[in-house]
């Protein structure tokens, strides 16, 4: 392994490198990683030197500026981003480059207060929140043009509005369940716009039902053989490969979803119990046993490759910053280890067995590992799905 030649910030920034140092300490860089950082902070600290600029000089402004010179210098394509733990650690430190602090309008006053609204009253998850807030804005955006008048023109929305909407999504080319998945989003934001007395008629009973058989997208799940061939496709020996393999088999044999495996948190492993705690859709929260072959796993990778890091959630991401994993992060998982072991890729919701079943889709109570446990459809997070259980 070559030597790592060790940099040095000159000129106006340079009373920022030590503490700097020790704030890339924290969040988990390597050596070289953070002479990599401490040289760019150097560039931008000879920047400001030559144009007679302080800290608290370097706004938004002046920082594009820089960007767009450095960014010029680089043979391949940069982000911003890059300088984000360098500008962080200024902030911290009240070294300048102040987040902008804008007055919301009237418009996004609004989305500010649906999103209230979905986190008070309907116990969102926040990543489901981002993609109604989504959906909303487009929807609000089309319709009121983000003027000072918002309320004015929210009143004007009527039932042909909305369809018409519906009808330019579908126009699109989304799938049924895409479709359907929007429906709910829009009759989401109108049942809010109703109560909030923005509109004057219930508007989300004139959302047309998406036609499609119910259950028809339900995922198929792999053999007992496919499911042992992915996780053994996890080469233990690493620290990637301990993470992946207490992730999929979480996934295999209870049955979690990705945000809620991405989600467990250090004190929802009650070892003396016996038990997983999962933090689920709607703020519910499940007890699970917790078989001793999961436990092993998630054991092995918190004694030999979780990396030190001051997040709670049990999954945090490999290479520095470290930070909690995000969902999208364990599906991705799963595709890249399904490659591995030559297998097609699937979907998370395919990882469940006939022995290990998926817990979306068929109640894990039906493993002769759990046959004492409540009948089909009496488990925790499926009182409606199995036999007529009810």
């Amino acid at each position: 392994m070559g030597t790592v030649v060790r940099c040095h910030i000159r000129g106006v920034l340079a009373v920022f490198e030590a503490g700097f140092r020790d704030e890339l300490t924290s969040l988990g860089y390597t050596s070289s990683s953070m002479e990599w950082k401490v040289n760019e902070a150097s560039r931008l600290s000879r920047w400001m030197t030559v144009r007679r600029l302080s800290p608290r000089d370097l706004d938004d402004a002046r920082l594009a500026e820089f960007f767009t010179e450095f960014a010029a210098s680089r043979k391949g394509p940069t982000a911003l981003g890059r300088f984000g733990p360098l500008l962080r650690f200024m902030r911290l430190r009240d070294g300048g480059v102040s987040d902008p602090v804008a007055e919301p309008g009237a418009f996004d006053g609004l989305l500010g207060s649906y999103r209230e609204w979905m986190t008070g009253q309907r116990g969102l998850a926040a990543r489901t929140m981002d993609r109604y807030e989504t959906t909303a804005r487009r929807f609000l955006r089309l319709y009121t043009h983000e003027s000072a008048d918002v309320d004015t023109r929210l009143g004007s929305l009527t039932a042909r509005t909305v369809i018409d909407f519906l009808l330019a999504e579908a126009a699109r080319g989304l799938s049924s369940g895409s479709l359907g998945v929007r429906a709910c989003e829009l009759r989401s934001l109108l049942r809010f716009l109703y109560v909030r007395g923005f509109v004057d008629a219930p508007l989300a009973g004139a959302v047309p039902p998406v036609p499609g058989w119910k259950g028809a997208t339900v995922p198929p799940r792999m053999s007992y053989k496919q499911v042992q061939a992915l996780l053994d496709s996890c080469d233990r020996t690493t620290v990637r490969g301990l993470r992946d393999f207490a992730m999929l088999i979480l996934l295999a044999r209870l049955g979690l979803r990705a945000a809620e495996v991405a989600g467990l948190r250090l004190e929802d492993l009650r070892w003396r119990d016996g038990e997983v705690v999962v933090r689920g859709k709607s703020r519910r929260t499940d007890r699970l046993p917790l078989p001793a072959d999961v436990g092993d796993a998630v054991v092995q990778y918190l004694r030999k490759g979780r990396p030190v890091t001051e997040a709670r959630t049990v999954f945090v991401t490999l290479v520095a910053p470290r930070r909690p994993l995000h969902p999208a992060a364990v599906s991705q998982t799963v595709q890249r280890q399904c490659r591995r072991a030559g297998l097609p890729p699937v979907s998370v919701n395919s990882c469940g067995t006939p022995t290990w079943p998926r817990r979306a889709s068929t109640p894990r109570w039906t493993t002769r590992r759990y046959a004492n446990w409540p009948p089909h459809g009496r488990g925790p997070g499926h009182e409606h799905v199995g036999h007529g259980g009810g």
